[in-house]
C-alpha cells in the first residue's frame, strides 16, 4: 500500500490476520515465510495430485502438493524448497532429489499478501505412504500426463473442484521441461 498509511489489525486468529490499510483490507499470514506448489511428475510420467475436504469451499479440493515455509517452530528462514521436500514427503510419499523453481505469484492479489513459489520436483522416489498429518485425510492420485486434463474434468463432473494452480503448473512444467 502506500507508504506512511496506518496499518490496522482487524483480527487475529492462530493461523491468520485481518489488516486494514489505506482503506484495504487483506489477509495475511501469521507464521510462515512463503508458500511451495509442487509439481511432481514420477519417472513413469504421472502427475502427482492429492485431494482433500477444504473446509472454507465446503467440498473435496484437488490440488498439487504444496506447504507452507517457515510454519514449524523456529525455522522462520526456512527454504522454500526445503519446505517443498518436507510437505511432498508429508503429503504424497515421495521425495525428490531436486527442486527447481518455476515461476511465482500472488493467487488472489486483492484478497492476500501471499505469494506462491512454484517448484518443480524431479528425482522421485518413494519413501513412504503420504496422506498428511493426522487429520488432513489426504488422497494421493497419480495421473499419466497424457491424460491428466481429462481426469480433471472428470473428477469436476462428480462434484469435486480443482485448483487452478494444477493447470498454471502443467502450463509451467510443459514451458520450463
Amino acid at each position: 500500500m502506500s507508504e506512511g498509511s496506518p496499518r490496522t489489525i482487524l483480527a487475529q486468529g492462530r493461523h491468520l490476520r485481518l489488516v486494514s490499510e489505506a482503506g484495504w483490507e487483506y489477509v495475511e499470514r501469521n507464521a510462515a515465510s512463503g508458500v511451495a506448489v509442487i509439481v511432481a511428475v514420477t519417472p513413469e510420467g504421472r502427475l502427482l495430485l492429492v485431494e482433500q475436504f477444504r473446509r472454507p469451499v465446503g467440498r473435496r479440493v484437488i490440488e498439487l502438493p504444496a506447504g507452507l515455509a517457515g510454519d514449524l517452530p523456529n525455522p522462520a528462514d526456512e527454504a522454500l524448497a526445503v519446505a517443498a521436500g518436507r510437505e511432498l514427503v508429508e503429503e504424497t510419499g515421495y521425495a525428490a532429489d531436486r527442486m527447481s523453481p518455476l515461476t511465482a505469484g500472488p493467487p488472489s492479489a486483492g484478497l492476500s499478501t501471499e505469494v506462491v513459489t512454484f517448484l518443480r520436483a524431479d528425482g522421485l522416489r518413494r519413501v513412504g505412504p503420504g496422506g498428511g498429518e493426522p487429520g488432513e485425510d489426504i488422497t494421493v492420485h497419480e495421473v499419466a500426463l497424457d491424460t491428466v486434463v481429462d481426469w480433471l474434468r472428470g473428477r469436476e463432473a462428480t462434484g469435486v473442484l480443482v485448483d487452478p494452480k494444477v493447470y498454471a503448473g502443467l502450463y509451467f512444467l510443459e514451458r520450463r521441461a
